[in-house]
């Protein structure tokens, strides 16, 4: 007799990329020339010195014991000075700073640290997909808000506090946005930080894009009196290009911090050494990093603009991050046939915009973390199709 799974499992499915991920390779398997464009993994390497700092540290034989689950003090000093110097933010470096094996566990360590049975989560529609995951293990209803383009995919704080807020703990925000490109503003920033306040709910920030064609990055944090009820979440693997290395940070009060320690420090055993290293070395480069890196990215926006003009999409033209969003044409009923369609004829991959909520569904989103000579072989794949479908 096979052994049952939990139930908290039951309300969450694999993730949607997960499935996908195993039809294109069945897809390459069989032969078929395949151009991925859906998840938003760097293709560029990091900074030369960030690996040599990683493979000289992996070197030092006193380097492979288990590590603090706080990170090593230089780490923690590095996100410091790196948030004085992107965000003008002051943060203390022994106690409103926590190193994560990536942002996305921190998603996971704040829901299952506040949230329970009871407890209501304001989640974004369209959003990243993880929110809800974790919510729901920690055993959290769900309360979706609505973001639309006319309101420039920001909260309609009108509606909200319409509702009833009592059981409302935590609420998701993340901008420059994802999937939407949407950027951030100090005004939306005072107005999540007067919402928490008024409403006593923890805003919860994830901020992995604030470097990516973003000339003006922000925190939260930079609102007057946010610590008292927001944290943020940033990575490097958007900015730095390690997206595999799993390096992130959660920063907030210290009160957030230590109730959120008591959670992390029974999940892991802290980070390679080596990879603290190299992740202080990421945190010290200049200005010159980001603007290189962001030459690139202008390059294949441009591209993928083109690709949406081709497929009659319409799209803002100042979206940050390392997307594009586009409104599908009439002639498609969703993202996902339109995804479908692109996919069986000419091999491109496109991700359906539904995947991040129901106000996803007349949506696509295209990855740029790909070559600009494949961005335009996937351009020309789907401009023969085009033609050949108007003939």
């Amino acid at each position: 007799m096979t052994i049952k799974s939990a139930h908290r499992i039951d309300s969450v499915v694999e993730y949607y990329f997960s499935k996908k991920l195993k039809e294109i390779a069945q897809l390459k398997s069989e032969g078929k020339e395949i151009i991925n464009l859906g998840i938003g993994s760097p293709d560029l390497p990091p900074h030369q010195s960030v690996i040599r700092a990683l493979t000289d540290g992996a070197e030092n034989s006193q380097n492979h014991g288990y590590q603090s689950y706080i990170g090593i003090p230089e780490l923690r000093a590095a996100y410091a000075n790196w948030y004085a110097n992107q965000y003008q933010v002051d943060l203390n470096s022994q106690t409103e700073i926590l190193p994560l094996i990536g942002s996305k566990e921190g998603i996971m360590h704040i829901s299952m640290t506040f949230l329970e049975s009871g407890d209501e989560v304001l989640i974004p529609d369209p959003g990243y997909p993880t929110y809800r995951s974790a919510a729901l293990l920690a055993g959290a209803t769900i309360r979706n808000y609505s973001l639309i383009s006319e309101n420039g995919w920001q909260p309609n704080f009108t509606e909200l506090e319409s509702t009833d807020l009592s059981k409302v703990k935590i609420m998701w925000v993340n901008y420059p946005h994802m999937p939407t490109g949407a950027k951030a503003s100090i005004e939306l920033f005072e107005k999540l930080v007067e919402f928490g306040q008024r409403h006593n709910i923890l805003i919860c920030h994830d901020n992995p894009y604030s470097l990516i064609l973003n000339p003006e990055p922000l925190s939260i944090l930079s609102v007057a009196g946010a610590k008292d009820h927001c944290i943020e979440l940033n990575s490097l693997s958007k900015s730095h290009n390690m997206a595999g290395w799993r390096m992130g940070v959660m920063v907030g009060k210290q009160e957030y911090i230590s109730e959120i320690l008591k959670f992390k420090s029974n999940m892991d055993s802290g980070m390679f050494r080596p990879m603290q290293l190299a992740a202080i070395q990421a945190l010290s480069l200049d200005g010159q990093w980001y603007q290189d890196n962001n030459k690139i990215y202008e390059e294949r926006k441009n591209i993928a603009y083109r690709i949406l003009d081709q497929l009659g999409c319409s799209y803002e033209t100042d979206q940050a991050g390392l997307f594009t969003w586009g409104r599908i044409p009439s002639s498609y009923r969703s993202g996902f046939d339109l995804s479908d369609d692109i996919l069986d004829h000419t091999g491109v991959f496109i991700t359906p915009g539904g995947i991040f909520g129901d106000n996803g569904n007349a949506y696509i989103r295209i990855s740029i973390c790909t070559d600009a000579k494949v961005l335009n072989q996937a351009l020309e794949k789907i401009e023969s199709f085009v033609n050949q479908s108007v003939l």
